[in-house]
């Protein structure tokens, strides 16, 4: 009987636990997870999370591992990976042989250089824990600074304002979102922080944090000091590839995977946040994207794989974001792009269309309030994965209905 082992219980590793079963696997899987609760989704923890949910969503019910026959193994940390005699190795001195393995090890937040390892106030956010203990340190009266103005930290200082604590967030670009998202829709994003009462500080260098009498300080390189009651560091993601790497398998940019998601050793494959894919609609280019529609993508894509049918990543990259009442949506990669076209939809929503010198269109951004721009990003990205040269007068004309241009 076959054994196929799965190491990282978030979403991808869970998906392509059930995606085996449902592609009509019969025989053994084990799916083993570090954390000590059954598999939950990750994007509520900025929101419903931080707001105080006892419970994380989990992806599926508990008690559906057993019914599918899935051995989860909770509380689990792999510690070595020998891909020769094809054994696993857990800290707790289990050894485990498999047949086929998936590395859906995730990625873990980027401490700040310096800070305290273990510090009530000074914290990072990945985990229910995390949450859980960030969550009762927003509520009036405290001061709540960030330090990077990403996607992780304006979720969190959209949630933190709404629960009425005060919030100040250190960017050290000079502009928030700097990475991946056009400025006009990040100059939307940050004009609504303020009017919600948040501080931005844009291009500011720190140079420390530590912990004093219970507070955090932040003490910027001009000379000036931040003190807050909770220091939240979102400053992005480091891939989790030490047992990839310690085995001797390839890393770039993450776990290197072929488009098949398989790395350079036998029978053993890479999905998700960890791993870094040739992408065929980009020319081919290496990617490692941190999504959980790439994470649940993946983790089908992987399980197809494991049983061999060599299908190779084709998604179009799609990314968003909640704060406030508002929603942000990516579709495809705009690195490239030369031109640059807006579509107004009305209520303050509009679309960004990225094309590149040839008139393909290679990536679409919007924003607006709850789903406005969601169904005219998902046409867009159907675009995208058609490789369409669109009438650049169409795509800015909002009565021209981009299923129309999809037909043609």
């Amino acid at each position: 009987m076959a054994h196929y082992v799965i190491i990282g219980a978030g979403e991808c590793g869970t998906r392509a636990a059930f995606g085996l079963r449902e592609k009509g696997f019969g025989d053994e899987v084990t799916l083993i997870g570090s954390e000590p609760v059954a598999p939950y989704e990750r994007p509520p923890l900025s929101k419903a999370g931080l707001a105080g949910a006892l419970q994380p969503k989990f992806i599926a019910a508990p008690e559906r591992y057993a019914e599918s026959s899935i051995h989860l193994r909770t509380d689990a940390t792999a510690i070595n990976l020998d891909v020769r005699n094809k054994i696993v190795t857990l800290a707790d001195g289990a050894i485990i042989a498999y047949d086929k393995l998936l590395l859906a090890t995730g990625a873990r937040a980027r401490p700040f250089p310096g800070m305290p390892e273990s510090s009530a106030c000074i914290r990072s956010l990945r985990t229910h824990h995390d949450a859980m203990a960030l969550h009762h340190m927003l509520k009036p009266g405290r001061h709540i600074a960030i330090i990077g103005g990403g996607f992780i930290g304006l979720e969190v200082a959209a949630t933190a304002r709404k629960l009425g604590a005060d919030v100040t967030v250190l960017e050290g670009l000079e502009r928030i979102l700097k990475r991946g998202v056009p400025e006009v829709i990040a100059d939307a994003v940050c004009a609504r922080h303020r009017v919600e009462g948040v501080r931005i500080r844009c291009g500011v260098s720190i140079e420390s944090l530590n912990e004093a009498d219970e507070k955090a300080v932040i003490t910027l390189a001009a000379g000036d000091v931040v003190e807050a009651d909770l220091v939240l560091v979102g400053i992005g993601a480091r891939p989790n590839v030490e047992l990839a790497e310690k085995a001797g398998i390839a890393i770039e940019n993450g776990i290197a995977v072929n488009a098949q998601l398989q790395t350079s050793a036998l029978d053993v494959f890479a999905a998700g946040d960890c791993c870094s894919f040739p992408l065929d609609i980009y020319s081919g280019i290496r990617v490692r994207l941190e999504s959980w529609r790439n994470a649940q993508e993946q983790g089908n894509l992987a399980a197809a794989n494991m049983l061999g049918t060599g299908e190779a990543v084709s998604a179009v990259p799609w990314f968003w974001s909640d704060q406030y009442d508002m929603t942000l949506q990516i579709a495809g990669l705009a690195e490239g792009a030369v031109t640059h076209l807006r579509r107004d939809l009305g209520d303050g929503a509009f679309i960004l269309f990225h094309l590149d010198e040839t008139g393909r269109l290679i990536a679409a951004s919007g924003i607006g309030p709850g789903n406005a721009v969601a169904r005219d990003i998902r046409l867009a990205e159907m675009l995208i994965a058609a490789r369409a040269c669109p009438d650049p007068a169409a795509l800015t004309t909002s009565h021209v209905k981009l299923k129309s241009l999809l037909a043609a």
